[in-house]
């Protein structure tokens, strides 16, 4: 009988990322040389990579998800493990987020980063740059990440996203008005896919926005539910259900009082139509 080696996960920094690769391939059905045949690869460098004795590359990984159909969870798993860019915490919410079976957010200031386009994205960190918070590798690392991590919403089966944005989303004009005009549009085509339900909080909500700051719920696919809240320098996710739920039935109020969906279309485009007459 083989001995086959366990895996502590918290055993190195690359330790999960092995964890994970084991498991998505036993669920396969792969022996490690049969991995190492469709990725290209020795079968040493699957083994050593799943016992932590050497990082994957972002290729490896890549081609991992694609052969494993993992949803882009290894390559994520990378970004996270690889890169220092993101905020504290975030990684950890972020692999949380790419397993969710449902996503509800609020956004206020700036559209979020699950609904950005490359050139809005690109636009925000370039100002984190010009105000000295990122270096121009930093800010490329967050975008980078930023594109991978969107993928999940194209897994299969897909998630049920939720986002409500704050009016000032729309009207920040991050990037200036073709980037805005961009992202806009981008928005309204975002409108017709069946698994993403988009609204809008307007102005006139005024204090009851239940709201001051980025929230975002997830539900995992055992139901268990999640919050996260972020600060300028760290990112929290609460596992806490007693904490959780008050920021869920402030959702559901949210949803409640947000315009619903054809007049939150209605100005999303108005709103464009502000920035092409104003070029």
């Amino acid at each position: 009988m083989v001995n086959i080696k366990e895996i502590d996960p918290q055993s190195s920094p690359w330790a999960p990322f092995g964890v994970q690769l084991r498991r998505s391939r036993r669920a396969m059905g792969l022996k490690q040389e049969q991995l190492a045949r469709k990725i290209g690869v020795h079968p040493s460098y699957v083994s050593f990579v799943e016992l932590a004795q050497r990082p994957p590359s972002e290729k490896f990984a890549t081609k991992a998800d694609e052969v494993l159909q993992t949803g882009g969870t290894l390559l994520l798993m990378y970004w996270q493990l690889k890169h220092t860019a993101l905020v504290p915490g975030f990684p950890e919410y972020a692999n949380y987020e790419n397993r969710a079976a449902e996503v509800r957010l609020f956004s206020i200031d700036i559209v979020s980063g699950l609904l950005q386009t490359p050139a809005y994205a690109s636009a925000w960190e370039a100002g984190n740059v010009r105000r000295g918070n990122a270096t121009p590798e930093q800010a490329e690392e967050r975008v980078s990440f930023l594109m991978t991590r969107q993928q999940f919403l194209n897994r299969t089966p897909p998630p049920l996203l939720h986002a409500v944005l704050d009016e000032s989303c729309l009207r920040r004009p991050v990037g200036g008005s073709d980037v805005m005009i961009e992202q806009l549009r981008y928005l309204e085509e975002l409108v017709a896919n069946p698994n993403i339900l988009l609204q809008v909080a307007p102005y006139s909500l005024g204090e009851d926005r239940p709201f001051s700051s980025h929230v975002t719920l997830l539900t995992m696919p055992d139901r268990k539910l999640l919050g996260y809240t972020e600060t300028e320098l760290r990112g929290y996710l609460d596992r806490d259900i007693n904490a959780v739920l008050p920021l869920a039935r402030d959702y559901d109020r949210l949803q409640a009082e947000a315009l619903p969906l054809a007049p939150s279309l209605e100005l999303i485009r108005a709103v464009r139509k502000d920035y092409e007459d104003g070029r």
